[in-house]
């Protein structure tokens, strides 16, 4: 399949949410709690939910950019593109780099919406939390229903609460919510303890996938204090493989039996490996760990059946397709953080899905993420009209180099560099 003929819809990419957004959507008493952007006398624009310091407004947002300033992260919304937090120049820019759809990953909030659940009033926290989700879900979301599949946040500090938004959000058509990596990392139960079974069971009840992005631990992985900056780039992978570690093994599969979770910006080619150990380990050692799996399976086929993935340009996984549930792997863009593909993303997946059948990449492009999201673009959009071809002739005015309010004969390169010794904004 040429490039031009693919459709594509991402299962990752994240919004750096405009200033405004809270505004119409927090009860009158909870106005004065919502939370704010401040700048402060250099310019500089912070996210601050009562005293709690948010992430970076726009953490990574550096689609566009010179490469040597992927380090540099925006910190004012005229650092970075507008389709970074304006919802109509997003759909532009998708257009542009012939994305037809794709998921959003919360930002300032930490990716599985840490700091709104770290408020110290549980009450205004879930008022903000629901206020963030109806943001998402009735402006971002439904301005373009054939555009966005939507992502919400949870209430983590309830899971009763959290259990009962799964709900809410199911019944606006929301069927996808963000869920921490590691909870435990988080100081909260982990997925082993039983305490999370009312959450599961309202996903399971609604078809609704828990998205365990990397870094909603708040952690990122790490060697040496001195290790240079590409060993943690190269390990970013790592706490998708804690997560599969531990879904694998879990025990709560067959009490959920429509339960789904979703690994993602883990790339999947170290996939294989980890279930052949994973095996190894169920053969020799379940005398003494007791571990059982009913009906004859074992940990692979609970990852085949129940786990999605997904991957933005990775030929080694590709090739190792038939380690994988393919009904199960997706594409993702991960725009406008500095590992998209973005705006060229259909000329890397002709190359790494050149010796896959048009059948296979339109399941890994965008047949699975429609059917695992509940998600049908094609309601909205007539299907000639989704192809990367078309998207793009939609958009032929759209500049793919971030000029953050230059003109094209200025500099950039020399702006950024001015900027570039900050202290690193903290992981997702």
């Amino acid at each position: 399949m040429r490039a031009d003929d693919m459709i594509l819809i991402s299962v990752d990419d994240h919004i750096a949410e405009p200033a405004d957004m809270f505004e119409g959507h927090v009860p009158p008493r909870y106005r004065s709690a919502a939370p704010r952007v401040e700048t402060d006398d250099r310019g500089f624009q912070q996210w601050w939910y009562g005293d709690k310091k948010g992430r970076n407004l726009g953490l990574n947002a550096v689609a566009g950019k010179p490469r040597e300033m992927y380090n540099v992260n925006p910190s004012s919304y005229s650092e970075m593109r507008p389709g970074c937090y304006d919802v109509h120049e997003r759909v532009r820019d998708m257009s542009a780099g012939g994305t037809l759809a794709g998921l959003n990953f919360p930002n300032w909030t930490g990716f599985s919406g840490q700091v709104l659940n770290e408020g110290p009033d549980r009450t205004v926290n879930e008022v903000m939390i629901r206020a963030y989700n109806d943001w998402h879900v009735d402006e971002w979301c439904a301005g373009y229903p054939d555009r966005f599949i939507p992502c919400g946040i949870l209430p983590l500090f309830d899971v009763d609460k959290a259990a009962a938004e799964v709900r809410r959000l199911a019944a606006k058509g929301c069927r996808a919510v963000t869920f921490s990596e590691n909870p435990a990392a988080l100081r909260m139960p982990s997925i082993h303890s039983g305490h999370w079974d009312p959450l599961f069971a309202a996903c399971s009840d609604e078809g609704t996938v828990l998205c365990l992005h990397v870094g909603s631990s708040s952690r990122s992985a790490a060697t040496s204090a001195d290790a240079p900056p590409s060993v943690a780039m190269g390990l970013s992978s790592a706490m998708s493989i804690y997560s599969l570690g531990d879904l694998i093994w879990a025990d709560f599969w067959w009490r959920f039996p429509e339960l789904t979770f979703s690994l993602t910006e883990g790339d999947i080619g170290w996939i294989p490996y980890f279930l052949q150990r994973a095996e190894h380990i169920q053969d020799r050692h379940s005398g003494w760990t007791g571990h059982r799996f009913p009906g004859g399976m074992g940990p692979a086929e609970v990852f085949r059946q129940r786990i999605l993935c997904c991957f933005i340009n990775d030929p080694v996984g590709v090739s190792l397709l038939d380690h994988f549930n393919i009904d199960n792997v997706c594409w993702e863009s991960d725009f406008p953080h500095s590992d998209s593909s973005w705006p060229n993303g259909p000329e890397v997946n002709e190359a790494q899905f050149a010796a896959l059948s048009d059948g296979q990449i339109n399941q890994i492009t965008h047949e699975n993420a429609i059917r695992h999201f509940s998600f049908d673009p094609f309601a909205v959009r007539p299907k000639e009209r989704c192809t990367v071809r078309a998207l793009r002739a939609e958009a032929t005015d759209v500049d793919t180099v971030t000029r953050v309010g230059r003109a094209p004969t200025d500099s950039d390169r020399d702006y950024f560099k001015n900027l570039a010794p900050r202290d690193p904004a903290p992981t997702g």
